[in-house]
C-alpha cells in the first residue's frame, strides 16, 4: 500500500511541479532544493524494492 501512495505522489509530482534536471543544482534557491529533494525522496519510494 505504502509503495502505492508514492505512485500517485509522484505521478502528481510530475504534473504539477517544475522539472530542474537541466540546471545546475548548486544554484539553486532553498526552496527549489527543497522540491529537488522531495521529488527525489517520493520517486525512491515508489520504485519497487
Amino acid at each position: 500500500m505504502k509503495r502505492s501512495v508514492f505512485k500517485v505522489l509522484a505521478k502528481i509530482n510530475k504534473l504539477i511541479l517544475p522539472s530542474y534536471a537541466k540546471k545546475d543544482l548548486a544554484k539553486l534557491s532553498k526552496l527549489e532544493k527543497a522540491l529537488v529533494g522531495y521529488r527525489y525522496w517520493v520517486t525512491i519510494n515508489s520504485l519497487p524494492d
